[in-house]
Protein backbone atom coordinates (compact mmCIF):
# COMPACT_ATOMS: atom_id res chain seq x y z
CA UNK A 1 0.00 0.00 0.00
CA UNK A 2 1.15 3.74 -0.47
CA UNK A 3 -0.33 4.64 2.64
CA UNK A 4 -0.63 8.19 1.49
CA UNK A 5 2.56 8.30 -0.46
CA UNK A 6 2.48 10.02 -3.94
CA UNK A 7 3.44 6.65 -6.44
CA UNK A 8 5.36 7.90 -9.40
CA UNK A 9 5.32 5.43 -12.63
CA UNK A 10 8.28 5.07 -14.97
CA UNK A 11 7.99 3.15 -17.74
CA UNK A 12 11.94 1.28 -17.24
CA UNK A 13 10.64 0.67 -13.77
CA UNK A 14 8.11 -1.01 -14.78
CA UNK A 15 9.32 -2.90 -17.56
CA UNK A 16 12.36 -4.37 -15.11
CA UNK A 17 9.34 -5.59 -12.85
CA UNK A 18 7.59 -6.83 -15.69
CA UNK A 19 10.61 -8.86 -16.57
CA UNK A 20 11.29 -9.76 -12.87
CA UNK A 21 8.08 -11.84 -13.31
CA UNK A 22 9.84 -14.60 -15.98
CA UNK A 23 12.30 -16.85 -15.55
CA UNK A 24 13.80 -18.29 -18.88
CA UNK A 25 13.46 -14.81 -20.77
CA UNK A 26 16.74 -12.63 -21.34
CA UNK A 27 15.65 -9.43 -19.95
CA UNK A 28 16.26 -7.57 -23.19
CA UNK A 29 13.54 -9.10 -25.00
CA UNK A 30 11.71 -6.39 -22.77
CA UNK A 31 10.75 -3.10 -23.88
CA UNK A 32 7.91 -0.87 -23.91
CA UNK A 33 6.99 -2.76 -27.38
CA UNK A 34 7.22 -5.77 -26.79
CA UNK A 35 4.21 -8.23 -27.53
CA UNK A 36 4.52 -9.73 -23.72
CA UNK A 37 1.67 -12.26 -24.93
CA UNK A 38 3.69 -13.32 -27.91
CA UNK A 39 6.42 -14.53 -25.67
CA UNK A 40 7.10 -18.31 -25.35
CA UNK A 41 7.40 -17.86 -21.91
CA UNK A 42 3.90 -16.54 -21.33
CA UNK A 43 0.73 -18.24 -19.84
CA UNK A 44 -2.02 -17.61 -17.13
CA UNK A 45 0.23 -18.31 -14.14
CA UNK A 46 2.43 -15.22 -15.41
CA UNK A 47 -0.57 -13.41 -15.81
CA UNK A 48 -0.98 -13.79 -12.67
CA UNK A 49 2.30 -12.90 -11.69
CA UNK A 50 2.01 -9.70 -13.57
CA UNK A 51 -1.04 -8.58 -11.25
CA UNK A 52 0.59 -9.41 -8.14
CA UNK A 53 3.57 -7.41 -9.20
CA UNK A 54 1.36 -4.68 -9.87
CA UNK A 55 -0.64 -4.27 -6.77
CA UNK A 56 2.38 -4.98 -5.07
CA UNK A 57 4.67 -2.64 -6.78
CA UNK A 58 1.87 0.15 -7.84
CA UNK A 59 -0.93 -0.41 -5.53
CA UNK A 60 -3.34 -1.05 -8.20
CA UNK A 61 -5.91 -3.81 -8.86
CA UNK A 62 -5.96 -4.31 -12.69
CA UNK A 63 -7.88 -7.16 -13.51
CA UNK A 64 -7.99 -10.13 -16.61
CA UNK A 65 -9.40 -8.02 -18.92
CA UNK A 66 -6.90 -5.34 -18.71
CA UNK A 67 -4.12 -7.84 -19.35
CA UNK A 68 -6.66 -9.12 -22.17
CA UNK A 69 -7.09 -5.79 -23.66
CA UNK A 70 -3.52 -4.81 -23.54
CA UNK A 71 -0.96 -5.88 -26.32
CA UNK A 72 2.45 -4.44 -25.37
CA UNK A 73 3.96 -3.47 -22.23
CA UNK A 74 3.24 -0.20 -22.56
CA UNK A 75 -0.12 -0.83 -22.92
CA UNK A 76 -0.48 -1.90 -19.94
CA UNK A 77 1.90 0.38 -18.30
CA UNK A 78 -0.92 3.05 -19.78
CA UNK A 79 -3.67 1.05 -17.64
CA UNK A 80 -1.83 1.07 -14.48
CA UNK A 81 -0.91 4.75 -14.63
CA UNK A 82 -4.17 5.47 -15.09
CA UNK A 83 -5.22 4.14 -11.97
CA UNK A 84 -1.92 5.42 -9.89
CA UNK A 85 -3.18 9.32 -10.92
Amino acid sequence: MNNGYIITMNIQDFIDNFASQFDDTDETVFTAETKFKQLDEWSSLTALSIIAMVDDEYDVIIKGNDIINSETIQDLFNVVEKQVH
